[in-house]
């Protein structure tokens, strides 16, 4: 089933057109994404390895519940749909907290990124063999201490993808929750 988007401007202002994914990704238009980080209580974050069969940056760790959200959806439900469909996580709006939007302009293999994010952050315990992957999407999952993913980062993205924003917000978020100096 086709997916559709409404389109942006460069400001993040709604337009009043909707374009399809391809049509997005495709002429580069502005439109809608949201992503999420996902700790347990003991301040582990969950990650995904995206399927190999994905056109951009298979077979990397991820950002672990994500997704473009469809025309007329509110971010935070778009969040929940994707959590569900990718992971198989039901979520509450209780166990999500909204930390900051931000944009993300990227090419990579000839398809054009150009979203407004939502980023929050979803608390929740989660056995991670009872979970349900979508599995053209999401190859594999894992609970990382935050430690061992900023030195991922600090590697030069190594085994991860290269999306600066979110990572670069996990390891300031990291330090500021867990008051670390990394």
């Amino acid at each position: 089933m086709e997916e559709f988007f409404d389109v942006l401007n460069s400001q993040g202002e709604f337009t009043g057109e909707v374009a399809s994914r391809k049509e997005c990704h495709e002429k580069g238009l502005w439109h809608r994404a949201v992503y999420a980080f996902i700790f347990d209580k003991e301040g582990h974050v969950l990650l995904q390895k995206r399927s190999k069969q994905k056109k951009m940056w298979p077979g990397l760790w991820d950002v672990p519940t994500g997704g473009h959200v469809l025309t007329g959806e509110f971010g935070i439900d778009a969040l929940i749909r994707e959590t569900k469909e990718e992971l198989g996580i039901d979520v509450k709006k209780s166990e999500i907290e909204y930390i900051v939007g931000s944009t993300s302009d990227q090419v990579v293999n000839g398809f054009t990124n150009r979203h407004f994010n939502e980023c929050y952050i979803i608390t929740k315990d989660i056995d991670i063999s009872k979970i349900q992957l979508q599995e053209d999407e999401v190859e594999d999952i894992r609970w990382f201490d935050y430690e061992d993913v900023v030195k991922m980062i600090d590697a030069g993205f190594d085994g991860i993808t290269n999306k600066t924003g979110p990572w670069n917000f996990l390891k300031i978020y990291c330090q500021r929750k867990f008051n670390k100096n990394k």
